[in-house]
């Protein structure tokens, strides 16, 4: 978009190690512990009309294992019961069963259009949840592995139309006012577009305030809606909740941007369905209100004044609309006309060119705002720095996976560079180095490209490797370059060699597919139907 300035992804090269030997396979064993889980995952396989590749992206590939960035060794899934169950690991020699810290209220067999449950660790202390029918949770959870503080309590629910999964979501506090903001994830079906797949990518940013400081209730206040075409491979809100982050293949454009929910949610629900009293648009230079007339009025019935803020329509001795405008206009050359459809067009022309006005009477709710397509692009590209002030073009850099570093930090993403696998920090806040390179997984875009059955991909938040898992029973490990014990030689180059790169091939004794795969410094967690897996890859802290 033509607000966005180009740049690039700024490589250290200090980080890159043109000499990489490669990897060496390892053939010492990986402890493996494997724990029966009382009841099966919570899967939710596809329908018979989610057929589209962005159906398989964002639900068929789901990773329904969930790792609590902000405590060390703690996955979390759900089962077909309803139960959010947590293994919290101390000990490997020691593991207890998956515990249950929360019920689903929702009887989820009930519901044949339900997508997965999705679970984000929004804070140390919150979690936001979604049982897959429509409906967010909101949970206070007390301080989670704490037996003393932990309570998983429901501080908000709410039903949000459509199925959807959650992203992302950041706690915010400001002025001692706490909201949380979540990022959800909908494939609408969209009935006019007669030559793609029939369905387009709905991002919904959805803020929650806790409204009274005496009371404990949280209400939605802002929802704004971002509308695309492939499944975003990535998305998070920036840590300030002033804009989003995403990686995608195709762009997304916002269609509904800041609706304010805090006084409508107090209209009753008739004044929501009333016929709007009159219609208004907006360009660059002016407006223009339109109003349907009744069939016996005529112009001798219609007194309209204009004021440099202020407006006033009285239709058959009935004031129709007065008050103060959002901005000043030429009252001088503003105008109205009754048209052939027995309407009244009102003419205002703006003294400020080039301003928004998000109203047109200061306060009035009578009326409803039509935009068309080209005005809802150019709103688009003037709220870009909701997302971001830059565009980068990632060409050829294949997106490989996603990982949280730093919970307080936007979640970091992994790019193929060259044969390198790179992995970048976004810091929103600064806008002269907003992608950070700060690791490099050596060789690891080529060898990744070989494996064609890879499902889920991984890395320890302390680089020290990565992973990947297929569909089926097989875990591959890379491991950071680590300093020889012997002494080895490069007999091409006649040198010796410091420090060898290891790969390690782990083979799980189960038949059911992986549905899910978490990585941590010291663990790989690896979920299946009826099993958790744990492959012990570090012992060091």
């Amino acid at each position: 978009m033509e607000v966005a300035a180009n740049c690039s992804l700024r490589v250290k090269r200090p980080l890159l190690d043109p000499r990489f030997e490669g990897y060496k396979l390892s053939l010492e064993p990986l402890p493996c512990y494997q724990l029966e889980l009382d009841a099966a995952v919570a899967e939710v396989k596809l329908r018979d009309d989610q057929y589209t590749l962005e159906h398989m992206h964002a639900f068929g590939m789901y990773n329904y294992l969930h790792c609590d960035s902000w405590y060390q060794d703690s996955v979390y899934y759900v089962d077909n019961l309803g139960r959010i169950m947590n293994l919290t690991v101390m000990l490997d020699t020691a593991l207890g069963k998956p515990r249950e810290v929360f019920r689903l209220p929702t009887d989820l067999i009930a519901y044949d259009d339900r997508l997965c449950a999705s679970i984000h660790f929004t804070s140390s202390t919150w979690v936001t949840l979604s049982d897959g029918t429509g409906r967010l949770y909101l949970i206070g959870t007390g301080e989670r592995g704490n037996s003393a503080s932990e309570k998983w309590e429901i501080m908000f629910n709410e039903e949000l139309g459509n199925p959807f999964i959650i992203i992302h979501s950041i706690s915010l506090l400001k002025a001692e006012e706490h909201s949380i903001a979540t990022l959800l994830l909908r494939i609408e079906r969209e009935e006019l577009d007669m030559k793609g797949s029939g369905f387009y990518v709905s991002l919904e940013w959805v803020t929650i305030n806790k409204k009274n400081k005496d009371k404990r209730k949280y209400e939605i206040t802002k929802r704004n809606i971002l509308h695309g075409k492939s499944v975003p491979h990535y998305a998070a809100i920036e840590p300030d909740g002033n804009g989003l982050m995403i990686v995608s293949y195709k762009s997304f454009t916002f269609v509904q941007v800041g609706q304010n929910l805090e006084e409508s949610k107090d209209e009753d629900m008739s004044e929501k369905i009333k016929e709007p009293l009159y219609y208004w648009q907006q360009t660059e230079d002016d407006l223009t209100v339109t109003v349907s007339l009744p069939e016996d009025c005529t112009k001798e019935d219609i007194q309209i004044q204009f004021l440099p803020d202020h407006v006033n329509v009285v239709l058959k001795g009935q004031r129709f609309l007065e008050g103060n405008l959002y901005s000043s206009i030429d009252h001088e050359s503003s105008t109205w006309i009754i048209k052939e459809n027995n309407s009244l067009e009102i003419s205002l022309i703006k003294k400020n060119e080039g301003l928004t006005w998000p109203e047109l009477v200061v306060g009035d709710k009578q009326g409803e705002f039509i935009r068309d397509s080209a005005q809802c692009a150019a709103i688009a590209e003037r709220l870009m720095h909701l997302t971001s002030d830059e565009l980068v073009n990632l060409g050829s850099n294949q997106y490989l996976f996603s990982v949280i570093v730093d919970p307080k930090e936007m979640p970091c993403f992994c790019l193929r560079h060259d044969v390198d696998a790179l992995l970048w920090q976004p810091h929103s806040s600064n806008q002269d180095d907003m992608w950070e390179h700060i690791a490099t997984f050596n060789a690891l875009g080529y060898v990744q490209a070989s494996k064609r059955d890879k499902k889920f991909f991984a890395c320890a938040p302390n680089y020290s490797y990565a992973a990947l898992c297929e569909c089926l029973r097989r875990v591959f490990i890379y491991r950071q370059p680590t300093p020889m014990s012997t002494v080895l030689y490069n007999r091409k180059e006649g040198r010796q060699v410091g420090q060898v790169a290891k790969q390690q091939v782990a083979s799980l004794e189960t038949s059911d597919p992986i549905l899910g795969f978490q990585a941590t410094n010291e663990r790989l967690f690896v979920l299946t139907t009826k099993n958790l897996f744990l492959i012990k890859v570090n012992t060091e802290n």
